[in-house]
C-alpha cells in the first residue's frame, strides 16, 4: 500500500487515532525516502551488454571444444589422437569446476592483496541475480554472473594450452592434478595481479587487454618447463612424428580464430567502440601473421606449407591478444608482420638448437608470441602509432612497465611451475610407460581409439 492511500485511510479514521498513528507514518517515510533513492541510484544491468557477453562467453568455450582440441588432435600421431581430445575436454571440466567453487574469489574476491584476491566469494559467496560487475565506462554494468563465467572460460582454456607441449607421453591423471594445482598457485594469482584493480601488475600500469600475460607467455612457460620435466617423447629424432591430419589441425586453427573475436572483443565488456577496434585488430594481425609466416617460409625453406599458415595464424592472435583494445588498426598489422618471423625462429632454430620436445610449440608460439605482443602494446598503443594512448603518452615508460609485467610473470611460472610438475611426479608419476606410449595414448589410457582400419 503507497503513503498516499495511508493518509487517506487515515483521514477517515477520526481526528484522535490519526494523531496516534502520524509518527509513525512519518517515520517510515523518512525511512523510505534513502531506500527509495538508493534503488534507483543502483546501476541496471545493460541488456545489450549482458546479450554480447554472454555471445562472447559462449565463443571462448568454442574456442577449447572443438577448437583447441581439434587443433592440437590434429598435430600429434593417429594413435594419439583421442587422448589430446580427453585431455581438452576434461581439463577444460575440471577448471569450470574449480573457478565457481574457489577459483573466482582467488582472482577476483575483494582482498586488497597485491597478489591474491582472498576467500570472500568462496562458492560465489554473496553472488546473487542483482549483483552487477563494472565495464569500462562509468555508469554501466553487467550481471556479475556474466564476468564470472566468461571469466571461468579463460580460466578453463589457459591449462589446456598447456596440454599441446608435452603431448603423447603424458598420464591422464598427471594432467588433471597438474592442472587443478597449476590453476590455484599459477594461474588465478596471475589473473588477480593483472586483471583486479588492487593486483600488482595492474597498480603498475601495465596493459594486459585479454590475457597475453595471464593466458599465453603463462601457458607458454609452463608448457616448455613441462616438455623439458617429462622428456622426449620415445622415438623421438628418429620415428616419424609429423602431424597426422593437417585437415584437422586447420579446422581446429579455423575455430580458434573465430572464437578468439569473442575473447577479445568480450574483454570489452561491453557492446561499445572498444569491443569493435578489439574485433578489427583480431583481423588484421592475424591476416598479417599468416601472410608473414608464409613469406618467411618461402624465403628459408622455398615453400609456404599449411602447417605454416596455420602457426601463423594462431601467432597473429596471441600477439594482439594483450593489445586488440588500445592498439589501432596499423599497429596490430605491425604486430602481426612481427611476430610470426620471431616465432618461426624458435619453433625451427631455437628448439632444434636446445632439443627440447615440445609437441605443438607451445612455447614457441603462445609463450614468445606473448611477449612479443605484451612488449610491443607497450610500443603501439603510442598516438604516433594510430593506438588509443592519451597525448603525453610516454612509449619508454609503457614499454619499461611491460616487461617489468612480462618478467614477473615468467619468474612467478617458472618457479611454481617447476615445483608443481615435481609434486605432481610423486604423487601419480608424470610419464606414461614406454610400452603405453609405443601403443598409443588412445588405447592405452582410454581403451578407444580414434581411427579403425
Amino acid at each position: 500500500m503507497s503513503f498516499s492511500r495511508i493518509s487517506t485511510s487515515l483521514g477517515r479514521l477520526g481526528a484522535g487515532t490519526a494523531a496516534l498513528l502520524a509518527p509513525a507514518v512519518a517515520f517510515a517515510q523518512e525511512a523510505a525516502a534513502p531506500a527509495a533513492e538508493a534503488a534507483a541510484a543502483a546501476p541496471v544491468p545493460d541488456k545489450a551488454d549482458t546479450t554480447f557477453m554472454f555471445l562472447a562467453t559462449i565463443l571462448v568455450l568454442f574456442m577449447l571444444v572443438p577448437g583447441l582440441a581439434l587443433f592440437y588432435g590434429g598435430l600429434v600421431r593417429a594413435k594419439n589422437m583421442l587422448s589430446v581430445l580427453m585431455q581438452c575436454t576434461v581439463v577444460g571440466a575440471t577448471m569450470m569446476l574449480v573457478w565457481v567453487i574457489y577459483g573466482y574469489s582467488f582472482a577476483f574476491g575483494g582482498s586488497t592483496s597485491a597478489y591474491f584476491g582472498g576467500f570472500g566469494k568462496l562458492f560465489l559467496s554473496g553472488v546473487t541475480l542483482d549483483s552487477t560487475a563494472a565495464t569500462f565506462t562509468d555508469g554501466v554494468v553487467i550481471p556479475e554472473f556474466s564476468f564470472i563465467i566468461f571469466q571461468m572460460t579463460f580460466a578453463a582454456i589457459t591449462p589446456a594450452l598447456i596440454v599441446g607441449a608435452f603431448a603423447e607421453r603424458v598420464k591422464f591423471s598427471a594432467v588433471i592434478l597438474f592442472t587443478v594445482l597449476w590453476g590455484t598457485f599459477v594461474y588465478f594469482p596471475i589473473a588477480h595481479m593483472v586483471w583486479d584493480a588492487n593486483g600488482l601488475i595492474f597498480g603498475m600500469g601495465a596493459l594486459d587487454f585479454a590475457g597475453g600475460t595471464v593466458v599465453h607467455i603463462n601457458a607458454g612457460i609452463a608448457g616448455l618447463i613441462g616438455a623439458i620435466m617429462v622428456g622426449k617423447r620415445t622415438g623421438f629424432g628418429k620415428d616419424m612424428m609429423a602431424p597426422h591430419s593437417m585437415t584437422l589441425t586447420l579446422v581446429g586453427a579455423a575455430m580458434l580464430w573465430v572464437g578468439w573475436f569473442g575473447f577479445n572483443a568480450g574483454s570489452n565488456l561491453e557492446a561499445s567502440g572498444g569491443a569493435v577496434l578489439a574485433t578489427m585488430n583480431t583481423f588484421l594481425a592475424t591476416a598479417a601473421a599468416i601472410v608473414s609466416w608464409s613469406l618467411v617460409e618461402t624465403f628459408t625453406r622455398g615453400k609456404a606449407s599449411m602447417l605454416g599458415a596455420a602457426s601463423g595464424m594462431i601467432a597473429g592472435l596471441v600477439a594482439v591478444t594483450p593489445a586488440a583494445g588500445s592498439v589501432g588498426p596499423m599497429g596490430a598489422i605491425i604486430l602481426g608482420l612481427i611476430v610470426s618471423p620471431v616465432c618461426y625462429f624458435f619453433v625451427s632454430v631455437v628448439k632444434s638448437k636446445f632439443g627440447y620436445d615440445d609437441t605443438a610449440d607451445v612455447f614457441g608460439v603462445h609463450g614468445i608470441g606473448g611477449i612479443i605482443g605484451a612488449v610491443g602494446t607497450g610500443i603501439l598503443t603510442a598516438p604516433v602509432f594510430g593506438g588509443t594512448g592519451a597525448e603525453d603518452f610516454s612509449i619508454a615508460s609503457q614499454t619499461w612497465t611491460q616487461i617489468v609485467a612480462v618478467l614477473i610473470t615468467i619468474v612467478w611460472c617458472t618457479i611454481v611451475s617447476i615445483i608443481l610438475y615435481k609434486i605432481v611426479d610423486l604423487v601419480v608419476g608424470l610419464r606414461v610407460p614406454v610400452e603405453a606410449e609405443r601403443e598409443g595414448l588412445d588405447l592405452a589410457s582410454h581403451g578407444e581409439a580414434a581411427y579403425h582400419n
